[in-house]
């Protein structure tokens, strides 16, 4: 895998991991409160899991 490629990989993670964290923080510290909105970032934190283990495994091929 070039390098750019490996650039690329980083810079997606990157965004989507502040893009989904934001989202939770908000949804967090707005009506639902941190009790409703951590099932939430249970789903956000597993998701990112998947995200980081399945870009690492492919920029290892």
């Amino acid at each position: 895998m070039k390098l750019s490629e490996k650039f690329t990989v980083v810079l997606g993670i990157a965004l989507v991991g502040i893009f989904v964290i934001g989202l939770a923080w908000s949804i967090s510290t707005g009506l639902a409160g941190f009790w409703k909105g951590l099932p939430f970032w249970v789903i956000v934190a597993f998701c990112l899991f998947l995200l980081i283990y399945d870009s690492l495994k492919s920029t290892k091929k």
